[in-house]
């Protein structure tokens, strides 16, 4: 673990800098802090922050906006909260105060909500706003989020304005990564470790997968997280070979090996560890040959990652070397039946989403970047599921392995699985 690097508000008033250097002259920014979903009746589902917000804001309250201005040297930033409801805090506890918006976000200028509208409008007459950066991001077309409607009614009242995607610049910041967002995902990392240790130690034959998963759960609470990174995908079997399994209701047997994909979430910052291990504590053989050679592809890999290097080329690396393992064994017999047996990318960025932002695919890696690497293999007429995946950031010269310590050889898991760990 590095040094422990407090994220306090110079951090935020940074990331507000870098986006007020990259936003044009007469130009003017709305972001949202989102708002919980309806689930049903009175209750909503928990409230989670849109996270370019709390990237720029450090702030985690709902019904929260910040409005930008940049006209020539002058760059100033307000910030719209909810107004003290003394009986709304008897019922679901008080919204956060301006001091406190003040402490955490170093935005000095704090108003309410209801008062959007009239300073918006003055904003945009007075400074006389030419551009309007808001964040569009939107993968489903039939959903809309807070900006939308706003836009809309931005566009019929200022018809001369344009619109620019806030959202593709906040993330080209967001793939480089500072010593306090590391510092975090660390964190995050130590937390899964202790919940895959707990597993690994009360794995047996003929449990359910939940009831294995119930151990990362409880390791989780116990170090205060507050929120999981996704949701746990516990996969004995055959069922490991489905990438994205996570019903985690089947009856584990004597010979099984299960695929445990997990992640803690730690300050909105996100571990994202694979690990495959026999449930019984022994690997067959078969299990342990396909096994190492997923080990040594996400070795390879790792091997691999420098400043420079096209994002594209780990998972080209990795398939050359399934290519030539997988024909030694006799399980394919040309190259393109890699695809058979293994199916998805070896690495995504990691961050404030466990799949976080960036049009990586396209570029080059950077230092600062923080990403997975994930090999598997999927065998199911052998019912045989294994991924193996760790966390990486990129160096000056290569890379460091956040996640290191968490053990990984097969060798490693058995003699920890048989109470013999170091």
């Amino acid at each position: 673990m590095i040094g422990v690097v407090n994220m306090d508000s110079s951090f935020f008033e940074g990331n507000r800098r870098k986006l007020y250097n990259a936003m044009k002259d007469n130009s003017a920014a709305v972001l949202f802090s989102g708002k919980a979903p309806k689930k049903l009746g009175d209750e909503n589902y928990p409230f989670t922050p849109l996270r370019n917000f709390y990237y720029m804001t450090g702030l985690d309250r709902q019904n929260m906006i910040i409005l930008m201005y940049k006209k020539g040297q002058v760059c100033e930033t307000t910030a719209f909260i909810e107004r003290y409801d003394e009986v709304k805090a008897k019922w679901v506890g008080a919204v956060m105060l301006p001091d406190e918006v003040r402490k955490i976000s170093g935005i000095d200028n704090v108003s309410y909500i209801d008062e959007f509208n009239e300073v918006f409008a003055s904003v945009m007459f007075n400074k006389r706003i030419e551009n309007v950066y808001m964040d569009f991001e939107n993968r489903d077309f039939e959903i809309w989020g807070d900006s939308m409607p706003l836009a809309e009614k931005i566009r019929r009242n200022y018809p001369y304005v344009d619109f620019i995607n806030a959202h593709n610049i906040i993330a080209e910041f967001r793939m480089i990564k500072e010593d306090c967002e590391v510092e975090k995902i660390e964190k995050a990392i130590d937390i899964t470790k202790k919940g895959i240790y707990a597993m690994m130690k009360n794995s047996r034959a003929g449990m359910m997968e939940y009831e294995i998963e119930a151990y990362f759960d409880f390791e989780l609470k116990r170090s205060g997280v507050k929120d999981f990174a996704f949701k746990s995908i516990a996969a004995r079997g055959i069922n490991g070979t489905v990438l994205h399994y996570s019903d985690n209701n089947c009856k584990t047997k004597e010979g099984d090996l299960i695929l445990f994909d997990v992640g803690a979430q730690w300050e909105y910052y996100n571990g994202d560890i694979t690990r495959t291990f026999p449930v019984n504590g022994k690997f067959t053989e078969r299990q342990k040959e396909i096994y190492n050679i997923v080990l040594e592809g996400q070795k390879k890999v790792i091997d691999a990652v420098k400043p420079g290097l096209e994002f594209k080329r780990l998972n080209e690396i990795l398939k050359e070397h399934y290519a030539c393992e997988l024909k030694k064994i006799g399980l394919i017999k040309n190259d393109e039946e890699v695809n058979r047996y293994y199916f998805h990318s070896v690495s995504h960025m990691l961050g404030l989403e466990t799949h976080d932002v960036g049009r990586y695919n396209e570029g080059l890696l950077q230092e600062g970047m923080v990403f997975t690497v994930e090999p598997g293999l999927y065998i199911p007429e052998e019912e045989i599921g294994i991924r193996i995946e760790d966390n990486v950031i990129v160096t000056k010269e290569g890379c460091r392995v956040l996640s290191k310590d968490i053990i990984r050889t097969a060798d490693e898991i058995e003699d920890f699985m048989a109470g013999n760990e170091k």
